[in-house]
């Protein structure tokens, strides 16, 4: 008898965790990344509305303390039964009371790998855009990454579960198919969960060392491996065939759904957006189409088996990964409703496909972009798919007449000048020697932030940067066979190779990758050495390269004493895979000579766009700067995270490093209200409610496009 009633209440806890955890956002609370599974970031609370919203003020705010200098926050925080819960600029998990920030908890990443001597004693930071709950019946459980680990977490006092996986964590680095302990793995977006299973993407390198980017789905209570679909395919499997080189699958990576998910949760499909296959910016060892590369993949949530696929690039040669979770929506055409999706894209583009069959929902034509590749042995594709409509966000293409006209003329022939000897002729023009246009950028139009959908207007609102890069490929270097090899020739070489596209031939930083020039006044040998053993922040893992060739980085960068001596290394890689024979000079923005985009505004704008017909209801130029503010000119800027929206019409949205919170008319792009942050908020806000009171949070972190680094989430709400 005990046996028995203790096997159906095991039975009956079980059946209440399936439903817990798979019950869908009722668009009430926000308690899922996106602010709910179909990720439209939308809320059904109206207390705040257009005709109050301009009396929205500050009632908490919650700082945690440990940012530095080039610390970020890009986390939507999640609200469970008043806790909200998120994650701080040195990835601390941490619970608030809702109502008044008021801290509950806090778990630090770093003591749990110490105390559970995870990996080889070494943590890497990275960003945490979030965290996934849930319920168990008791306390529920927050599931969240740090590093390379996935760690499971007491919802209600912060404790490791330990039941969970080894310890009450699990090593990304596992059950990849493949030994990829020297390479670098992290998650910077959350799961999501179906029924009794936490689905998960990664984040890998970029280069040609790179782990694969399967998705994986493992078991919430155990830790166990329940399913996992590989996006770069194995022998037998739908898409091997896109690959011409049949052991590609063994040795390249990517191909990671680094952006999260959405999910159709009574279909039980989950979709994920697929990024490039490493290296990024060269594919002459993966030649093909490069499925399921650039990809949205619709599986099947309880057995990770392939429903369908659209690739939305082929062969992809501009890191035009999908950045973030195609929006679940619902079309109406020929007085048809379909349930479709909509995926935003680096490049303008909304792809809207049906969300059961992946069939188009708007004709999507394969046009001919007949450019050979400059590079030897690269071999482009000659076709990419490109939508008929909706209208593309951002501008997709420049001429002499969109040049910046608002500098001087002397920086207008300058920036002219670079223009004519750039290659430009198409969206997909491929990399070369000279240098390719990437426009609207490596950053734009859509970003991580993703989209916001109103369901009861179908409408889709998306905040697009347009900033011109530059790429510029040359070919590496070969280790120089001669005894008058130092560890500083070495060691430069070793940089240019492997470092000099983020940190730049003349080490002052490109994009978001911050300058090491006097970085010894901070690092030693063995500290810098170790940070390329274990990556941070943007940063991946150097452990492909040998202990030599690390100490020769090391003797160039920080010109130690030892980069006369001799170099004993080798630069022979752990696999002949990763030998490319070009790399990229850095990800270099097309500025004037005075640092502002080479192009007129506008930089950055908020769009609306009507999913229904296909046509931008309104457009507005987004974000400022100061310099031409002042003098009436509205520039736009580049913005990181998305906007939230309610139902009764508002968009609340930051993103910007103006450092203002604004609040906009979803009818209209009419300004509704905006305040001031303490550091810009790069992230997406959060709608919620607590005792009757509606709420809208921020996580304020700064870090980006040269701010200042910040740590404080802050609260708006209207008077008592």
């Amino acid at each position: 008898m005990k046996n028995t009633l203790y096997s159906v209440l095991k039975a009956l806890s079980i059946s209440m965790l399936v439903f817990c955890c798979s019950n869908s956002n009722t668009h009430n609370t926000w308690e899922v990344y996106g602010g709910n599974k179909e990720n439209n970031h939308f809320s059904s609370l109206s207390q705040i509305t257009k005709e109050n919203v301009n009396q929205l003020q500050k009632v908490w705010s919650f700082t945690s303390g440990d940012s530095d200098r080039l610390t970020q926050i890009q986390a939507n925080p999640i609200i469970i039964d008043s806790i909200l819960y998120g994650v701080s600029p040195k990835l601390k998990l941490f619970a608030l009371d809702a109502k008044t920030g008021k801290s509950l908890w806090s778990f630090d990443p770093y003591q749990a790998v110490q105390s559970i001597n995870v990996g080889v004693g070494y943590f890497a930071m990275n960003v945490c855009r979030g965290v996934t709950y849930c319920a168990d019946g008791l306390d529920g459980r927050i599931f969240y990454a740090a590093g390379s680990s996935l760690f499971c977490v007491n919802a209600k006092n912060g404790n490791l579960i330990h039941s969970f996986g080894q310890g009450g964590y699990i090593d990304l680095h596992n059950d990849l198919g493949r030994n990829v302990e020297s390479l670098y793995v992290a998650m910077t977006t959350p799961g999501i969960i179906y029924n009794d299973l936490i689905i998960i993407g990664t984040r890998v390198a970029e280069g040609a060392a790179s782990a694969p980017g399967h998705i994986r789905a493992y078991n919430i209570n155990t830790g166990a491996l329940q399913w996992i679909f590989h996006t770069i395919p194995k022998p037998g499997q739908e898409g091997y065939d896109s690959w011409e080189d049949p052991e590609a699958w063994k040795n390249i990576g990517g191909a990671n759904s680094w952006a999260g998910f959405s999910m159709d949760g009574k279909r039980g499909i989950v979709y994920a957006p697929i990024g490039s296959a490493s290296y990024d910016f060269y594919g002459g060892k993966r030649k093909g189409d490069n499925l399921f590369a650039n990809s949205i993949v619709a599986l099947d949530a309880a057995t990770g088996k392939r429903i369908w696929h659209y690739q939305t690039v082929h062969h992809d040669l501009w890191d035009r990964d999908l950045p973030s979770a195609p929006v679940l929506v619902t079309i109406t055409k020929n007085g048809k409703i379909i349930d479709a999706l909509a995926q935003i894209t680096k490049s303008g583009f909304v792809f809207l496909l049906d969300r059961v069959t992946g069939e188009p929902i708007v004709p999507i034509s394969e046009v001919e972009v007949p450019h050979p590749s400059l590079l030897k042995g690269e071999k482009p594709s000659t076709t990419q798919p490109i939508p008929d409509y909706p209208t593309p966000f951002a501008r997709q293409h420049i001429s002499k007449t969109d040049l910046n006209t608002l500098v001087s003329d002397s920086s207008q022939k300058t920036i002219k000048a670079t223009f004519e000897r750039i290659h430009k002729e198409h969206l997909f023009y491929p990399p070369s020697p000279e240098g390719t246009l990437i426009f609207p950028g490596f950053d734009g139009g859509g970003e991580w932030g993703g989209a916001a959908y109103n369901p009861n207007t179908g409408w889709l609102f998306v905040n697009a940067s347009e900033m011109p890069w530059i790429l510029t490929m040359v070919e590496k270097e070969i280790e120089e066979k001669n005894e008058k090899e130092t560890n500083y020739t070495a060691g430069k070489r070793a940089f240019k190779n492997n470092c000099m596209a983020c940190h730049g031939i003349d080490l002052k930083g490109t994009g978001n990758f911050p300058s090491i020039i006097n970085v010894k006044a901070k690092f030693t040998e063995d500290s810098l050495i170790n940070l390329l053993k274990s990556g941070r922040r943007m940063m991946p893992a150097f452990n492909h390269l040998s202990e030599t060739v690390k100490k020769a980085i090391a003797s160039y960068v920080l010109e130690l004493d030892s980069k006369d001596d001799p170099y004993l290394g080798t630069d022979v890689p752990l696999n002949t895979y990763w030998e490319m024979p070009f790399t990229s000079t850095g990800y270099n923005k097309f500025l004037t000579p005075e640092g502002y985009p080479a192009i007129n505004p506008p930089w950055g704008t908020l769009n609306a766009i009507n999913l229904n017909t296909g046509d931008i209801q309104w457009k507005i130029t987004y974000g400022e700067t100061p310099q031409f503010e002042a003098k009436g000119i509205h520039t736009g800027s580049e913005s990181y995270g998305g906007p939230a929206i309610t139902e009764n019409g508002l968009l609340f949205i930051a993103g910007t490093k103006d450092k203002k919170f604004r609040a906009y008319n979803q009818d209209t792009g009419e300004l509704l209200w905006e305040t001031e942050l303490p550091y810009p908020g790069f992230a997406t806000p959060s709608i919620y409610q607590v005792d009757g009171k509606q709420y809208v949070v921020i996580a304020c972190g700064g870090g980006k496009l040269g701010a200042e680094s910040g740590d404080t989430y802050v609260a708006f709400s209207l008077p008592n």
